[in-house]
């Protein structure tokens, strides 16, 4: 495998990772969605190779990437940030392909992906949380946290349990705005495989 990485990416952090590739010796291969094909970070890097489709959905195609990757003999995938940074199956079948996925194993974003799971091992490990509900919570559950448990008084953040980087939250000021809020966490574009169930923490 050479020495090079895939940029499974758009926009101003897949021109950083461009950059970054250069200055670490390595070459950049680019991908793009069909309506990407002027971005400026494929007229960056040293090579530059179209996924199937237009659009975000080109680059969350996980096949279409590892395909480009294993074509273009990189021995590197950075995911740069959204997209596929924090799917856990996308990380693994890298490790599987033989690419080395720049970032965290596939283990660890699947533990926080989970943020039931996550909360939990905070705990186990002294590390301070605000109160919250500790897994998935139905409506009446989120109606008590913020009337009579730790959550009394509001405002509280809604929060779907899979997925991260803030996507599926949702602020409740009172119960009233508990249905809304919950729905819409529910309803958040899905990232990989999460759940749409929601959690409730003060805040």
């Amino acid at each position: 495998m050479g020495s090079a990485v895939l940029i499974a990416n758009r926009g101003e952090i897949a021109v950083r990772v461009v950059r970054a590739a250069a200055a670490a010796g390595l070459r950049s291969v680019a991908v793009y969605a069909e309506d990407d094909a002027a971005a400026p970070h494929v007229r960056l890097a040293d090579e530059a190779r179209p996924l199937p489709g237009s659009g975000p959905a080109a680059y969350l195609d996980a096949a279409a990437l590892l395909s480009v990757a294993q074509a273009a003999d990189c021995a590197y995938v950075h995911p740069g940030y959204g997209f596929l940074s924090e799917d856990a199956g996308f990380a693994r079948a890298c490790a599987e392909a033989g690419p080395v996925f720049v970032g965290p194993s596939p283990d660890v974003l699947g533990l926080f992906g989970d943020k039931a799971r996550a909360r939990a091992l905070a705990h186990s490990l002294g590390v301070p949380v605000l109160p919250g509900t500790s897994g998935p919570t139905t409506l009446d559950e989120a109606r008590a946290f913020l009337t009579e448990g730790p959550g009394a008084g509001g405002p509280v953040m809604v929060k779907a349990l899979g997925g991260g980087g803030g996507r599926g939250m949702r602020v409740a000021r009172d119960a009233a705005e508990l249905p809304r809020s919950g729905s819409a966490a529910a309803r958040r574009p899905p990232p990989a495989s999460a759940a749409a169930t929601c959690t409730s923490s003060g805040c």
